[in-house]
């Protein structure tokens, strides 16, 4: 098979995984994902002749390069809307979510949202992407013993975090119910 076949297979077989896998970490911004997925792409067909018989690590690998690249160009323009004064907090405009936003396993979100960008990227590589440890060290550029390595440590800090979040319950001798001691006087 020519190089041009093996990317056009890799092209079929793994453009809705590569797109998936962009969305997730651009939280629905559709015109940002489309570029991403794209230029994925695009250095895809040019380093064809790099392309592994497992692609889908190598993809992801190279999206993760797309997307910091188009973080780094977000935030670019994003701090020179905020200079011009053209934001919304500008215009005294604010938009407040309701309670009905909170979604189910928001909570898990949020933990996740407080870790590291490498944490939270190789516990959605292994969550979100159903990578093998072999699969995110590819993704990841690593090898496969530094890859488990970064999946423990991450998977303790989410703990970590989880049990921060959570709301201390109520020891045996303070109960909520209990009325308080009064002190005598005199």
């Amino acid at each position: 098979m020519s190089n041009d076949e093996i990317f056009a297979a890799a092209y079929r077989e793994h453009y809705w995984a590569v797109s998936r896998y962009v969305a997730r970490r651009l939280d629905g911004r559709a015109g940002d994902v489309e570029e991403v997925v794209a230029e994925v792409f695009t250095v895809a067909w040019r380093r064809r002749a790099d392309l592994p018989a497992a692609a889908l690590p190598w993809l992801y690998g190279v999206a993760r390069n797309c997307l910091a690249n188009a973080v780094r160009g977000h935030g670019r323009r994003r701090r020179l809307v905020d200079r011009l004064g053209n934001d919304e907090t500008a215009h005294g405009r604010h938009i407040a979510a309701g309670p009905e936003a909170d979604t189910p396993g928001g909570w898990v979100h949020e933990a996740l949202a407080r870790l590291s960008a490498a944490d939270q990227e190789v516990l959605r590589l292994t969550a979100w992407e159903q990578l093998g440890i072999d699969e995110v060290a590819v993704a990841l550029g690593c090898g496969s013993r530094a890859a488990s390595m970064r999946l423990h440590r991450a998977r303790r800090r989410l703990r970590a975090e989880i049990d921060r979040m959570r709301p201390e319950p109520p020891t045996a001798g303070h109960s909520c119910m209990t009325a308080p001691k009064e002190h005598g006087h005199g």
